[in-house]
């Protein structure tokens, strides 16, 4: 044991005392954290963050259904401003969204005359579809408002046919409520922080894990590590043990960022959020041994790191919540190891599920964990 833990700590200083390590321990989490949690803010939150989106609604002489539209729009978290026609003066931008209405609007219901509505927006791709999706709720509702009134009224539809129905208790209900006992649904910076530490995690050590193994390797190291009295499970024991501590380092830093620079609340299972990222980390050790152990160069090691780190974390929903990927992205996760920590870690944090509704993906990292390393083992050579 002592050789082994010989071995482990001195592989881990001198990982930890590199400039390149230190920067992607210290510099880069916090960065990324800020960026990655500032992104996908409005994945979370209320419909539009917090605050109602401003559109400029344009239609000439909408009459009375401007009201009940407004309404519909408004418990979509838009803010509409209606306007009889959209002039944008020279050197001004366009408003970044507008809904636009055939004229006479009101008047062209009433006479049972298709009415065109046409969205736009400069949202991105993601923002966009679900501003398309509300909008169309909005209307949707307005229509079925129109056809409920006009068949209610004694005579033409009028706007107090709509204020009416507006009157009305509505008989079917929807009750929506939190999936977990957490009534707050995470900001961005909730899922980002844990989705970069979980790929930097992976990202450090199949690149500085793996490129030192390589180079010892062609400067000699282990071949003289070879002669050592020591046989070959304790070397690759001390090695693995290594890098488990320079993934435990990482881990260590993140969790103190994300906790000091951004009131990262990690909920009520600390604990078991510590065991599931212990477990993460000692598999990201066996990853960094086995891509030491198949590499043939320090430019091999590290690229092959940075595209499977940055890959895994695409997939496995690191990035961003998984919830807003197509469906084929969703199935993908289940079967990646980032996708198994994930999918513990939003289970304890953001849904607060309770520490047992962890462990079925513990123990698949963990058996994951065993599976990797014995590869490593397998593969590992001292020349």
């Amino acid at each position: 044991m002592r050789q082994i833990l010989f071995i482990a700590w001195n592989d881990a200083k001198f990982q930890i005392g590199q400039g390149s390590t230190l920067l992607w321990v210290f510099v880069m989490p916090p960065i990324f954290f800020y960026f990655i949690g500032t992104v996908t803010g409005g994945f979370s939150g209320s419909i539009s963050g917090g605050q109602a989106t401003p559109l400029v609604v344009v239609a000439e002489s909408p009459g009375f259904l401007q009201d009940q539209i407004s309404l519909r729009l408004r418990e979509n978290d838009f803010e509409p401003e209606w306007v009889a026609e959209l002039t944008v003066a020279e050197g001004e931008d366009p408003p970044p969204r507008t809904l636009t209405f055939a004229a006479n609007l009101s008047n062209e219901i009433k006479a049972s005359n298709q009415v065109a509505a046409s969205f736009d927006t400069k949202a991105s791709a993601l923002s966009r579809n679900f501003e398309i999706i509300r909008i169309q709720r909005s209307l949707y509702t307005a229509l079925a408002d129109i056809v409920v009134a006009d068949a209610n009224s004694e005579s033409e539809l009028s706007a107090a046919d709509l204020l009416a129905l507006n009157a009305e208790p509505r008989i079917w209900k929807l009750d929506v409520s939190p999936a977990g006992q957490r009534q707050k649904i995470p900001s961005g910076f909730e899922q980002a922080i844990p989705g970069i530490l979980v790929m930097f995690t992976l990202l450090v050590l199949l690149t500085s894990g793996g490129s030192l193994l390589v180079l010892e390797r062609k400067q000699g190291l282990l071949r003289r590590l070879a002669s050592a009295p020591m046989s070959r499970t304790e070397v690759v024991a001390g090695k693995w043990g290594g890098r488990m501590v320079l993934a435990a380092f990482q881990v260590t830093v993140a969790l103190g960022i994300g906790t000091i620079l951004f009131n990262m609340n990690w909920g009520p299972d600390l604990a078991m959020v510590i065991v599931i990222l212990a477990a993460w980390a000692g598999f990201c050790a066996s990853a960094g041994l086995l891509v030491g152990s198949i590499a043939n160069t320090e430019g091999q090691a590290a690229g092959l790191g940075v595209l499977a780190a940055n890959a895994l974390a695409a997939l496995g929903g690191c990035w961003w919540p998984i919830e807003v990927t197509p469906p084929w992205m969703q199935t993908l996760q289940q079967f990646m190891p980032t996708g198994w920590t994930m999918d513990a870690l939003h289970k304890l944090i953001s849904f607060q599920s309770g520490a047992a509704s962890a462990l079925p993906q513990l123990a698949i990292i963990v058996g994951a964990t065993v599976l990797v390393a014995a590869l490593a083992v397998n593969r590992f050579q001292y020349e």
